[in-house]
């Protein structure tokens, strides 16, 4: 316990570094896999923007890259990282590459939740005259925003799991934080001290995502 007291201003240092880390890979990996999610549906056979060749790349992409361990893809994806941030390890390395991961994965849970929208709440659009643009605006997004929530709050927790795994290789946070002050250290109060941050901090965002996926179910 002592070495805990000690270890506090590190604790909530390491909390924030999980807090910029999450956010920033969850905006530009959230807005990525809404991108190509939104590409793969619109695109699909049937659907408002139909181009199967497209379809097929944006397809086979996802199929490729989701499935890769993240521990293999970080090492996999360094070479970019050093080109794209000028280093292959620390926070903004890390940044870069836990986004482009979860832009893949986000894009199927985008893809799956656009898919539940009713066909025809979208050939009713399609009847009154509602171009591409505007059906994907007003009707396709506006009617998926709540398995959308909830699928961006499940990225969310995928995105805290990255960012711990991510202090292997020199990432910043909560992960590097319990491997460098508690295993590494034969320290179980400093490492549970981590856990425990980082289960308040996944429930708080399970509420009010849950909270904000009701609101929108119910409009």
């Amino acid at each position: 316990m002592d070495a805990l007291i000690d270890l506090l201003p590190e604790l909530w240092t390491a909390t924030y570094e999980t807090l910029y880390i999450v956010a920033l890979t969850l905006f530009f990996g959230g807005l990525g896999g809404l991108l190509v999610g939104l590409g793969l549906y619109v695109t699909r056979a049937g659907s408002v923007l139909e181009n199967k060749p497209l379809f097929v790349v944006l397809n086979l992409l996802v199929n490729f890259i989701r499935p890769i361990p993240f521990i293999i893809f970080l090492a996999a994806a360094q070479p970019l990282a050093r080109v794209v941030t000028g280093s292959g390890i620390g926070n903004n390395a890390i940044i870069f590459t836990i986004a482009l991961a979860a832009s893949f994965a986000m894009a199927r849970i985008v893809e799956q939740n656009l898919l539940t929208v009713t066909p025809g709440v979208i050939d009713a659009a399609r009847s009154v005259g509602a171009g591409p643009i505007r059906i994907i605006f007003t009707v396709l997004l506006p009617e998926a925003l709540g398995p959308l929530i909830l699928g961006y709050t499940f990225i969310f927790v995928a995105l805290v799991d990255m960012s711990a795994v991510a202090g292997y290789v020199g990432g910043g946070g909560l992960g590097n934080f319990a491997l460098l002050y508690g295993y590494r250290q034969y320290e179980p109060v400093v490492t549970w001290a981590a856990v425990l941050i980082i289960i308040v901090l996944v429930q708080v965002v399970q509420f009010f995502g849950n909270y904000l996926a009701r609101k929108a179910l119910r409009r």
